[in-house]
């Protein structure tokens, strides 16, 4: 047994069934290795791509995803997936090749010190220097990725580790590192003092974040709030906790936010602040959720307690551990209904005012919910990043068991399409739907043929404005409409382009019957462009 083959080896003890990646020589033994293997490779178009379908591969399926590279330039276009992952805590291993053991630190061709290079946006980094080290080095890698705060491990290999052979191979049943202890089940005492907190509250609401889905927390923090009549906001990353049309949730908060819902954070008494990083898009003025009430802080990992904003109590550990113990509790909280009443009075009367657009573009306002009302119930809507990622929280009504992905820490252009792939291979009976904007879809379009080679199905909406509409839209209020290299209004011919791949095509606009289009779009399994557009005036903030 080779280096190469115990890498293998590995993936199947952690029950991997499919990695993300681009061979080059530095990795061409692991490449070698794993066609006597059951797990399926899919090759991608460009590196970065493969850490976002195992982005999305690791958000639907629930473990981490994996994406393997070569050294270089392959090792080093992974990083922006890497850093993406990262932001958003995305449970990914991703293996790189690198240059023989001995020529490490002598620039020689397609070398690159990945390790150093990912530092500040990795969990942890390995350079494996000795073959007998892979099997414990992979366990490692998998239990950091997956535990605590996820997030991504990398691992690099050189080319003479992978062709070695290795003496005996023992894989091993547990791990237990000294200096990597998570905190899983939350402190007594301190849940006691919430528990305290929310018994007085008049006016409680809880803030849910990405923290929430990713530890399986989904149900406990739905029966918490309706047992006990608490009202539920979101970050961008914890859209989905909460069913669009809940009664009890207010939608989604900071700057691109629902009005009522950050009104709502602003005006409580108790704030519960749960598996959220308190960052600046959700929470633009610290002062404002700290005045005037109690803040609880809930999150796995403590250094994010305090970090922005300083809580009154604060609470480290799994979410779905604590609000177990929570709901097994026995309590009284005072009556919300006239709390939920001003609530419901906010959300009817502080709707956002949409601008008025040409008639001849479709309206993101009324093709997204129309979009959405006939999507499945158990859906993955993936959002790219831009006006259409501001346009898809706001407008798309997700339901029960459904999901939503996008980039939110980071902003990653580009991410829908491949983040949908990995998505759609973790569940392939699933109907999934990318959502970009032309800026964004020209960034991963290369993908189309990843998607024809390995019949990856995913239903693609291209939002064309011929801009970049985001940034034309900061430039208009900032600048006062003096546009700097945002018109992106050259080719391509999307139908074009979608017959040369294979796939069906549709264009919605402000003159076709918006209902039947999407109707046909969605009717059948197979992949679909759908192009719809957009007036270049438009904008997020009327």
């Amino acid at each position: 047994m080779t280096g190469a083959d115990a890498m293998v080896k590995c993936l199947e003890k952690e029950g991997v069934q499919v990695v993300f990646g681009y061979p080059g020589v530095a990795i061409c033994p692991f490449y070698n290795s794993v066609l006597d293997s059951e797990i399926r490779t899919v090759l991608i178009r460009t590196e970065q791509n493969a850490a976002h379908c195992a982005s999305g591969y690791a958000r639907i399926s629930g473990k981490p995803g994996v994406c393997v590279v070569t050294s270089g330039p392959g090792a080093t276009n992974l990083i922006t997936g890497v850093a993406t992952a990262f932001a958003d805590s995305i449970p990914l291993v991703c293996i790189t090749g690198q240059v023989n053991s001995s020529m490490i630190g002598s620039d020689v061709f397609q070398e690159a010190d990945i390790t150093g290079a990912v530092e500040s946006f990795v969990k942890y980094s390995y350079l494996v220097r000795n073959v007998e080290d892979i099997p414990h080095i992979f366990k490692e890698a998998f239990y950091i990725a997956n535990s605590g705060r996820k997030g991504p491990v990398l691992i690099d290999i050189p080319c003479d580790i992978q062709n070695e052979a290795i003496g005996r191979f023992t894989y091993p049943e547990n791990i237990s590192m000294r200096t990597y202890k998570p905190t899983v089940e939350g402190n007594m005492v301190q849940i006691k003092k919430v528990i305290r907190e929310i018994e007085h509250a008049k006016k409680p609401i809880i803030c849910v974040g990405g923290g929430v889905t990713l530890s399986g927390a989904v149900d406990e923090i739905r029966s918490f709030a309706e047992k006990y009549q608490i009202p539920v906001v979101s970050t961008m990353m914890g859209i989905g906790v909460m069913p669009a049309k809940h009664p009890l949730y207010y939608g989604m908060v900071g700057n691109n936010g629902r009005r009522y819902a950050n009104r709502a954070m602003n005006e409580s008494d108790l704030l519960l602040m749960v598996g959220a990083r308190v960052a600046d898009r959700a929470v633009n003025r610290p002062d404002l959720i700290t005045e005037d009430k109690v803040l609880v802080h809930i999150d796995v990992d403590p250094a994010e307690i305090g970090k922005n904003v300083g809580p009154t109590i604060p609470l480290v550990g799994d979410i779905r551990h604590i609000f177990d113990a929570v709901l097994g509790q026995e309590f009284k909280t005072e009556d919300h209904s006239q709390w939920i009443e001003s609530l419901n009075g906010y959300r009817n009367t502080m709707k956002e005012k949409r601008p008025q657009i040409g008639e001849e573009y479709a309206d993101p306002s009324a093709f997204i919910p129309k979009l959405a009302a006939q999507m499945d119930d158990d859906a993955v809507y993936v959002a790219d990043v831009g006006q259409n990622q501001i346009w898809s929280t706001a407008f798309y009504d997700i339901r029960d068991g459904g999901r939503f992905l996008t980039s939110g820490g980071m902003g990653t252009m580009g991410y829908s399409i491949p983040a949908a792939m990995g998505a759609r291979i973790a569940a392939p009976k699933r109907q999934v739907v990318a959502v970009c904007g032309d800026g964004a879809f020209q960034m991963s379009m290369m993908e189309l043929g990843t998607m024809a080679q390995h019949d990856i199905r995913i239903k693609i909406v291209v939002m064309r404005n011929n801009y970049l509409g985001m940034v034309r839209e900061y430039q208009h209020f900032t600048y006062h409409d003096h546009y700097s290299v945002v018109d992106i209004a050259g080719k391509p011919d999307l139908d074009k382009l979608a017959q040369a791949y294979g796939l069906g095509y549709l264009k919605v606009d402000g003159h076709c019957d918006m209902d039947e289009q999407i109707r046909s779009f969605l009717k059948d399994d197979s992949s679909m462009l759908m192009e719809v557009m957009v007036d270049p005036t438009d904008l997020v903030k009327a």
